[in-house]
């Protein structure tokens, strides 16, 4: 359980630290070597992964356990989801101003990997969630934790990977010698 929490806090923070810097690279160009720097970049990395470590398992009463799993989870992942969603409003409003339907393609393709990935974990993750209680099922509970927990994870290379180049033209040699 312990190890569950802390990999899926780490995803939300990584998640949010993701839309920072598409942010920065869209809505700041200019400033994007001297605020991402290296350094940066390594603190907003270690800071994602290590912000999930002070979650503590009880071994006892597990109704106060389960209560305060509650309220950090709310907490781990409302904070990041709010910061996402202030970034992508901020970056959609800049690409809506770019003045050439070529620039804001471009600006959007920077960042429609990332937000796809957003959707799939943070999506299936509250379709979990936030349904009733009335209607679980042990079959879906299953498949939609499998989805956010396997699938989406598994997936992040691919869809990062898409933005390539190189990438989009070897598979497209592969689909068509298929």
């Amino acid at each position: 359980m312990c190890l569950f929490l802390v990999l899926g806090t780490a995803e939300c923070f990584l998640l949010a630290v993701t839309s920072y810097d598409c942010y920065v690279a869209i809505c700041n160009p200019l400033h994007y070597p001297l605020v991402m720097s290296p350094k940066k970049c390594h603190q907003l990395v270690a800071g994602a992964c290590l912000g999930g470590m002070p979650v503590q398992l009880a071994c006892g009463d597990t109704s106060v356990h389960e209560m305060s799993v509650y309220v950090v989870v709310i907490f781990v992942a409302a904070v990041p989801f709010i910061l996402i969603l202030v970034s992508y409003s901020k970056i959609i409003g800049t690409i809506l101003r770019l003045p050439t339907a070529q620039g804001r393609t471009k600006a959007f393709s920077t960042c429609s990997s990332h937000l796809l990935v957003v959707v799939l974990f943070f999506g299936s993750g509250s379709i979990t969630y936030f349904r009733p209680t009335s209607s679980h099922s042990a079959g879906t509970d299953k498949l939609l934790s499998l989805f956010y927990t396997i699938v989406t994870p598994m997936f992040n290379p691919v869809i990062y990977s898409l933005r390539n180049q190189d990438v989009i033209a070897a598979l497209i040699r592969i689909l068509l010698n298929t």
